[in-house]
């Protein structure tokens, strides 16, 4: 017998959530009959493999970089409207919705990861350490969204889009500005020698950012759940 089940509250108390909302809402208003959110989440995907392109790209010229932008807008616009468009037209399937969108995204998030990695601006170790952050952060909030019933997509003000606009902003310097590129110095860790760029420590900013989350998170909601579920007192 299927059960209806209830929808995770969603948490986003990012710096542009409200004014996303307004755009996104707008967006889906208009979005023609035959646009459906899997169509979407299709687009979310190929903006994924179009950003990951550009930076791949990117060893050839830095001007490719305008291809990864391009790439990221495309991934917010089918990323961030796909659920707002079911919501808009009353049209949400709960349990498939959910299953599709988080599944797509890892393989999205592990697409964009590796090509942010093949470019000449940061090492794969580097990039492949912030992904491992991600997975650590999402893993995280999917565990509280079965226990708490709460799916918290900001910390620290921050969320996907405002990322992807840091991403983007990023990648415009890099093109104009040729020593942000040009730019780098040894680095020795764990015996393991890199050259080491501005983008390398923004992706090691990064991943310490998504770690710190994580550790605050675990070790608040670890509280939480101990008062929940307290010891069983055992019986005389």
């Amino acid at each position: 017998m299927n059960e209806e089940k209830k929808q995770a509250n969603r948490i986003q108390t990012s710096l542009l959530n409200s004014a996303e909302k307004k755009v996104l809402v707008w967006l889906a208003e208009r979005m023609p009959v035959w646009v459906t959110s899997d169509m979407l989440t299709f687009v979310g995907f190929l903006g994924a493999c179009i950003m990951a392109a550009g930076y791949a790209l990117s060893n050839i010229n830095l001007y490719w970089l305008w291809l990864a932008n391009f790439g990221l807008v495309v991934n917010w616009f089918g990323d961030s409207l796909d659920g707002t468009l079911a919501r808009v037209r009353n049209a949400q399937r709960k349990t498939y919705g959910f299953y599709i969108d988080h599944n797509v995204d890892v393989v999205n998030e592990t697409i964009m990861f590796i090509g942010v990695g093949c470019s000449p601006m940061v090492n794969m170790s580097f990039a492949m350490l912030a992904l491992v952050g991600y997975f650590m952060l999402s893993i995280f909030v999917y565990i509280n969204c079965h226990l708490k019933g709460e799916m918290r997509l900001t910390y620290g003000k921050l969320g996907p889009t405002e990322f992807r606009l840091i991403l983007i902003i990023v990648n415009t310097l890099f093109c104009h500005i040729p020593w942000l590129s040009q730019w780098k110095r040894p680095l020795t860790l764990f015996n393991n020698d890199f050259m080491v760029g501005l983008y390398d420590y923004l992706a090691i900013v990064i991943s310490i950012l998504l770690f710190v989350f994580y550790l605050i998170g675990f070790f608040q909601d670890a509280k939480y759940f101990a008062r929940m579920d307290p010891p069983k007192k055992k019986e005389e």
